[in-house]
């Protein structure tokens, strides 16, 4: 039987809702609480918990399509004729979701908040990403000992990035990914020029202020 279809203002709660908690997890993560969002949707806490009684739930409603869309993005990569176009546009298509929104990252590297759809959704990606993997070494364009599970780690690196250096320069994290894609080549003539700017000492001092080691 299917699910009674939520009368109109209830499901503009929702998605209210949803929209909340996309924009906190995405700038603060997942220490977010069901409060937060709440009071970031403009909302009184007990509709909140009428929607999603827990944060697991809201976590999996929010980021099963994403992960969903992620997985059919690796599926296409691979499918891509050039092995090496395929590869740098989902490194960078993966790079930029990962340094973008916090939320997403600890979602696809930690089982913390994992429901059991985000982990199905989550191991579809495996199969994809080991195919574009495989193409593009083949083809020599990617080092052979670089395996599908060293993603999550490349991942947490350039989220790392992203994170020290928002506060003076949100898109650094790209001079970080060409260094760490020319790593990743089988084979290269000389080195990629790097795109943007430096940070300044300055800038470099600034960053080490604001950023503060997540516990867990």
């Amino acid at each position: 039987m299917s699910a009674k279809p939520l009368r109109r203002d209830a499901e503009l709660n929702r998605q209210r809702i949803l929209q909340a908690a996309r924009e906190l997890f995405a700038a603060q993560g997942l220490d977010v609480t069901l409060d937060d969002v709440a009071h970031h949707a403009g909302l009184g806490v007990g509709t909140v918990y009428r929607r999603f009684p827990t944060k697991d739930a809201l976590v999996e409603a929010l980021f099963e399509s994403k992960m969903a869309w992620l997985a059919q993005v690796a599926e296409a990569a691979a499918d891509e004729p050039d092995p090496a176009v395929a590869l740098d546009r989902w490194f960078r298509m993966l790079a930029d979701l990962q340094a973008g929104d916090r939320g997403l990252r600890e979602v696809m590297l930690g089982g913390r908040y994992s429901g059991d759809r985000v982990t199905l959704v989550r191991e579809r990606l495996t199969p994809a990403v080991t195919r574009l993997f495989d193409r593009a070494k083949a083809a020599g364009v990617l080092r052979e000992d670089l395996e599908p599970s060293d993603v999550p780690v490349l991942m947490v690196m350039i989220g790392a990035v992203a994170d020290y250096s928002r506060p003076v320069g949100p898109d650094i994290w790209l001079r970080y990914l060409t260094i760490l894609r020319d790593g990743l080549a089988a084979r290269r003539d000389a080195p990629t020029p790097l795109p943007g700017r430096h940070l300044t000492e300055e800038e470099v001092e600034t960053a080490m202020s604001h950023f503060r080691v997540r516990r867990p």
